[in-house]
């Protein structure tokens, strides 16, 4: 009897031993998630960079301040170019936004396609989107991690050195031109890219679009070289329409950043500023009305109601800088308003809807970069009719927004008989036009006001600024970056200047 028993157990235990066998055959399956992708096609990854490309809500609070084109009377969250303060939680969302979503999905598609011939479309738009998008880091804050920004996996570097902005603006150049003219048409078309649909011949158009901003942004530093950049982007290709424009376009599922900010949290703050107001209403720009709302009689947030908002532009009054929210009743009683509630807005409902389109590149700013570059004998052509397609392009743009911000043909017709171009006054009338044809685009009214110098503006007059100048000239360096790269940010400042508000970037010297 005990050997049958001893028997059956060690029968169990066989089978036991067997089924163990059979099931870990299985397990090595079981622990594979079938539904993860193993692979990602690039096109998608470049879509992902695409989409973040669109400005980020904190634009609004300095680049846009800065240039006046609106402002809030509240701090907190909200204090920037309003105080001339510097609120590093501010100042560092294009460093977050660009190195971070974009950088880093571009250097990943420019490795992965770089060897792949049947993909070579795809290897020089992403090698062209990270060069807009380093433009912007450059512009913002001077001195930049480049050539070995983005290489945390690829090559382990998680601490970048920094290169001058002479140096970035050297390797973006080249980018630009090169990545531009190997694009080819008769290769793999990347349909699913969703700035152009793979389109090749926009996709020249807007590298050799964004190389002549690049060109033109060295007209202080450099003007040999920017007349030389100038040529080779005319003689490229550039943006011809509207059809043209490299924009963002926003849905439910993937919001304007702006919008969501200026339709929630904020929608009470932040208002137009009174010298962007003033000159629409003075030269009765057309474009007053597209853009503005006035919730009229409005004394408190709960009250800028649908039924108070007024567009017409006669009513329109702008908020002055140099207020906060207590000392800002002041001029609320000389203009005879209800409350700081009562000036107007950018019109939430159309213009900054969370749908609403984020435009980059455009055919505007290209005609009007077209206009000041013939202005300096860098190029051919009607430096007037430049001009007028510049101003004409960016009122028509208007209707992408909302149907309801549509400018009239008469209404451009008129605007032109009542503000005729001015061959002495060339350049202030260009930039200045420029700064209205960039609204919504902060880094780059703030990028072309410093190289300019137009529209003239008066500083801001509030009282405590820590700034030493007229206006601010770039923005600071994240205190993440200054905790974790520390020896790199330290040589950047040793080269470029004092990491503040004041220290001008390098073609604005």
């Amino acid at each position: 009897m005990r050997n049958i028993i001893k028997n059956k157990w060690t029968l169990a235990l066989a089978i036991g031993i067997l089924g163990l066998s059979s099931c870990d055959k299985g397990f090595d399956e079981m622990n594979i998630n079938k539904t993860a992708a193993t692979s990602i096609n690039p096109v998608f990854t470049l879509n992902n960079a695409t989409l973040n490309m669109s400005f980020p809500a904190g634009t609004v609070i300095y680049e846009v301040g800065i240039v006046q084109q609106m402002v809030s009377p509240n701090s907190g969250v909200l204090t920037g170019a309003n105080f001339n303060q510097d609120s590093r939680d501010n100042t560092q969302v294009n460093w977050q936004r660009y190195y971070r979503n974009v950088i880093r999905n571009t250097q990943d598609v420019i490795m992965s396609t770089k060897d792949q011939a049947t993909r070579s479309n795809l290897y020089n738009m992403a090698r062209i989107l990270q060069s807009y998008a380093f433009m912007i880091l450059s512009d913002t804050y001077g001195d930049i991690p480049y050539a070995q920004a983005g290489k945390g996996y690829s090559d382990q570097i998680v601490q970048p050195k920094y290169e001058s902005q002479q140096a970035v603006y050297v390797g973006i150049i080249k980018e630009l031109t090169e990545a531009s003219a190997a694009l080819d048409a008769a290769k793999t078309v990347e349909t699913a890219d969703v700035l152009y649909g793979g389109d090749i011949a926009k996709w020249k158009k807007f590298g050799n679009s964004l190389l002549l901003r690049a060109g033109m942004r060295l007209s202080k530093i450099d003007p040999t070289q920017a007349a030389q950049v100038v040529a080779k982007a005319v003689s490229g290709g550039l943006i011809t329409s509207n059809a043209d424009n490299a924009v963002i376009r926003h849905d439910a599922n993937y919001t304007n950043g702006v919008g969501v900010m200026l339709n929630s949290t904020e929608a009470a703050n932040i208002y137009l500023a009174a010298p962007f107001a003033n000159y629409l209403k003075n030269t009765k720009d057309p474009r007053l009305k597209s853009i503005a709302v006035r919730y009229v009689g409005a004394k408190s947030g709960p009250e800028m109601v649908a039924a108070r908002a007024n567009t017409d532009p006669a009513v329109q009054i702008g908020m002055p800088f140099g207020y906060d929210n207590s000392t800002i009743s002041g001029p609320v009683k000389d203009l005879s308003l209800a409350s700081f509630y009562d000036f107007s807005q950018v019109d939430r409902a159309r213009m900054v809807k969370t749908t609403a389109p984020m435009f980059l590149v455009t055919y505007a700013q290209t005609q009007l970069l077209l206009a000041e570059a013939a202005q300096r004998g860098w190029t051919t052509g009607s430096i007037e009719t430049y001009f007028k397609n510049g101003v004409k392009a960016h009122m028509e743009q208007l209707a992408a927004y909302d149907a309801n911000s549509a400018v009239a043909p008469a209404a451009i017709d008129e605007y032109f008989v009542a503000n005729p171009f001015d061959s002495t006054k060339a350049l202030e009338q260009i930039n200045t036009q420029y700064w209205v044809a960039s609204f919504l685009n902060g880094p780059e009214t703030f990028a072309n006001f410093r190289r300019s110098g137009f529209p003239v503006l008066t500083s801001n007059p509030f009282p405590g600024k820590v700034i030493k100048g007229n206006f601010i000239n770039r923005l600071t360096y994240p205190n993440s970056e200054i905790s974790v790269n520390s020896v790199n940010v330290k040589e950047a400042i040793s080269r470029q200047g004092a990491d503040d508000l004041d220290t001008k970037v390098w073609w604005d010297k």
